[in-house]
């Protein structure tokens, strides 16, 4: 069974950096699963599992355009310390959650004062050209509710 549009696909992944070493991997955890074909998965994923079936493993490299995006050097902002999630007393170069109206984002701390930090809100791996090892563990066609939401739901997808 070909991987296609409206078809849910679980898969496990490893995620490399330039230099080869692991900077993610789900290994040992549950697959991951998505809705193909609705915006769910980076679209250099989506492009490389599409046309794939269940039990392939292959590689692929992708620009930083087909996954986190590029490094926008305007991208700072100031927040409150009291909005950053994570850790107790902060410092330059430490990642953070904060919470926005598009749900959480990570950020990275440039300067930390008593009551405000400046922190850099693109993606960490935003600007790099990273790797994923991929394996097609499982797919199926999608329900019409998942249809209807656009998402896939149960293990390893959206849970209601």
């Amino acid at each position: 069974m070909s991987i296609k549009n409206d078809m849910v696909v679980q898969f496990n992944y490893t995620l490399r950096d330039e230099q080869g070493e692991v900077l993610e991997t789900n290994e040992g955890l549950d697959p991951i699963a998505y809705l193909h074909g609705h915006d769910n998965m980076m679209p250099g994923v989506e492009d490389a599992i599409n046309g794939k079936e269940v039990g392939e493993k292959f590689s692929v490299t992708l620009p930083a355009s087909l996954t986190y995006g590029e490094r926008n050097e305007d991208c700072e902002q100031r927040v409150s310390v009291k909005h950053l999630q994570g850790a107790k007393v902060w410092k330059p170069g430490m990642r953070a959650l904060i919470n926005t109206d598009q749900g959480q984002r990570q950020v990275t701390i440039i300067k930390v004062g008593k009551f405000m930090a400046t922190v850099d809100i693109n993606h960490p791996l935003a600007g790099r050209e990273l790797t994923f090892d991929l394996e097609i563990i499982g797919a199926r066609d999608a329900t019409d509710e998942e249809k209807a939401h656009g998402h896939a739901h149960g293990k390893g997808g959206h849970q209601h």
